[in-house]
């Protein structure tokens, strides 16, 4: 699958995955693509830990309230650290965005199913914070986001987009003036 057709076809997968194990060649190749990701300034502020230990994952789902990695026999989880870059501004929020899509693009290239789940990590209740202590993370970075990872064991759904047309446009807003119909 080409690299066009992976981000055509790719979508947030919620349901339960196949009990097969992920290989760790397979989990190595989604990392380095997440770590291949751009960083501001070269600041590099994402690391990964790929879980794929049943007991290691049985104790993280226990922390987690959805259900949406239980029966995933991989997770990957995403830290980072808020590097200042340039001036006062760190950019660990792109640097990890671009990590995140590199490792959802290169999970749906190999032939797996993921979904980006952050909202329940980054929390008050600071779901993220329990995760990385378990896994042994210093306090200097935070678990940001986590990705489970195996074989759909249900259809995959994929929601509709809106148009094209109602997202996109060349040379300015809709109604400007400048802008030209080609």
């Amino acid at each position: 699958m080409n690299v066009l057709d992976s981000i055509m076809q790719r979508a947030s997968y919620r349901g339960a995955y196949l009990p097969a194990p992920v290989p760790r060649a397979d989990l190595e190749q989604i990392l380095k693509a997440g770590l291949a990701a751009p960083s501001g300034c070269n600041k590099q502020t994402v690391s990964l830990i790929a879980v794929d230990d049943p007991a290691v994952l049985a104790r993280l789902c226990k922390i987690l309230v959805s259900g949406v990695s239980e029966s995933a026999p991989a997770m990957i989880c995403v830290l980072t650290r808020k590097i200042i870059a340039y001036r006062d501004r760190s950019f660990y929020v792109q640097d990890y965005a671009a990590a995140i899509q590199n490792m959802l693009l290169a999970i749906m290239a190999l032939g797996y199913e993921s979904c980006w789940v952050e909202g329940q990590i980054t929390d008050k209740d600071r779901l993220g914070r329990k995760m990385a202590d378990l896994l042994g993370v210093p306090a200097e970075y935070e678990l940001v986001c986590y990705l489970p990872v195996g074989r759909a064991a249900e259809t995959v759904k994929r929601v509709p987009k809106k148009p094209f047309a109602q997202r996109a446009w060349f040379n300015g807003f809709p109604g400007d003036k400048t802008d030209t119909e080609a």
